[in-house]
């Protein structure tokens, strides 16, 4: 496939960027500078501000599909405005450039711990998260509600479960749906490589369209 990939120098969209070349895919990747990523074999590099829906169109025009890791930064003052407006300038382009299938990059703060109850609104994610991460979870997790309405598109929300690191790929991983996976009483965990190996199983053999998943290890 030929797939546009935003967020690629990122923590988890590093990890899709390998595992879409691994797997023989071209990947035209989008980004502000495109002097941060070294010249692959399979990797095109475009200049975008995913801010502006013109220049996404522009950029993903004829791919088959376009992944979105996109996040503004962690220490970003703005981060929960720009994840918001950087979000709808990404769907906004997707949809110009007539492409219909977007998978985005969640977090696990939409994943529900009891009926009713996000796990970005419990006072254990507000004591063990760091407090600048905050804004983002609660953008990620409002993200999510826009795209429940989202008609024109075949998406596909990604989340990881609470728990998210470096590690290997094993290529196993569990999947649900919107609750925190739990695994021997505690939160779940997965690696950026396996979580990376989810979203492509998904864009290959799509089983979640329209629809939000988590995948576990």
């Amino acid at each position: 496939m030929n797939v546009a990939l935003i967020g690629a120098t990122g923590f988890v969209g590093s990890a899709l960027l390998n595992e879409l070349l691994a797997r023989g895919h071209t990947v035209r990747a989008l980004a502000r500078t495109p002097a941060k990523l070294e010249a692959r074999p399979g990797l095109e590099v475009v200049q975008a501000d995913v801010l502006d829906s013109a220049q996404v169109a522009r950029a993903v025009a004829g791919v088959d599909a376009v992944v979105s890791a996109y996040n503004p930064g962690w220490n970003e003052p703005k981060l929960y405005e720009l994840f918001m407006a950087g979000s709808k300038a990404i769907a906004d382009g997707v949809k110009q450039a007539g492409v219909k299938r977007l998978l985005v990059v969640g977090g696990a703060g939409s994943l529900y711990v009891a009926p009713g109850v996000q796990l970005v609104d419990t006072p254990e994610f507000a004591g063990q998260v760091p407090a600048n991460v905050v804004p983002g979870a609660k953008a990620a997790r409002d993200e999510l509600a826009r795209m429940q309405g989202e008609t024109a598109l075949d998406w596909t929300f990604v989340s990881p479960p609470p728990l998210l690191a470096p590690g290997e790929r094993t290529g196993r991983y569990q999947t649900g749906g919107d609750e925190v996976p739990m695994k021997a009483g505690i939160p779940a965990g997965i690696s950026s490589a396996d979580l990376a190996a989810a979203i492509v199983d998904e864009l290959e053999q799509p089983k979640h369209v329209r629809k939000r998943f988590v995948a576990w290890s």
